[in-house]
């Protein structure tokens, strides 16, 4: 805020709407239903002290969903109160997640500006829209729907093409049967030659054990991995 505000004496009326213009942006508003402090569970980040920040609503139902509280509610935050908020927590590593945060439109300039302040960010994103957008500093973490998920006929294949070094992929495993589909999946599109693939089972659905076995027994370049979140603290919000 201080920073705009003390530029604004010293550039002059030719700059008037560019001032205008940062000034908007502060007062655009997310449909946010929490932000808190925890360890980071899944991805490559698993175990990072992070921030995160859900944002409200999402167009898929996933029948696996652990997070079907936050389709609805929340509070209507502007975005320099969000990075005031995740200021506080002194950490250096931020989760954008949902819900779907990119169902709102204007999640893209939150990503933007937690990017521009020196955040290392992340975005959890399930995959049924558009991530071509999303700034690139921003690690994306791209859930593939598998057949058992319920949302199959919603993923965004072209989100694939879009896929850089530093995103991953993410299959949630509900059977045998999605883990099959997920490895011929990888082969068809040679999706670990773009970027980490992560198989994660469904918690207290898919046995973890079965599933490093398989992931074994195929040699898959795969990183296996649990919700370590649910392990330390059970399945609620705010962890």
């Amino acid at each position: 805020m201080a920073p705009i505000q003390v530029g604004a004496i010293f550039l002059g009326h030719q700059h008037f709407w560019h001032i205008k213009h940062l000034n908007d942006t502060q007062v655009m508003k997310l449909k946010v239903h929490e932000i808190f402090y925890s360890i980071q569970g899944e991805s490559s980040r698993v175990g990072l002290p992070t921030v995160f920040v859900r944002l409200t609503g999402c167009p898929m139902r996933c029948v696996y969903c652990d997070t079907a509280y936050a389709f609805s509610g929340g509070s209507n935050i502007e975005i320099a109160d969000i990075l005031a908020k995740v200021a506080e927590f002194g950490t250096k590593y931020v989760t954008v997640t949902g819900g779907e945060p990119l169902a709102q439109k204007d999640c893209h300039v939150l990503l933007k500006d937690l990017c521009d302040a020196g955040y290392s960010v992340s975005l959890e994103t399930g995959g049924a829209i558009d991530i071509s957008p999303v700034d690139k500093r921003v690690s994306v973490i791209l859930d593939v729907k598998t057949p058992d998920s319920g949302e199959l006929k919603n993923n965004v294949w072209s989100n694939l093409d879009h896929l850089k070094s530093s995103d991953e992929v993410k299959f949630v495993l509900c059977s045998r049967e999605d883990y099959e589909w997920a490895r011929d999946l990888l082969s068809t599109h040679k999706i670990t030659d773009k970027c980490p693939v992560l198989f994660s089972p469904v918690y207290s659905q898919v046995n973890p054990t079965d599933l490093a076995g398989w992931v074994l027994a195929d040699k898959l370049p795969v990183r296996m991995q649990v919700q370590l979140h649910k392990i330390l603290w059970g399945e609620k919000p705010g962890v």
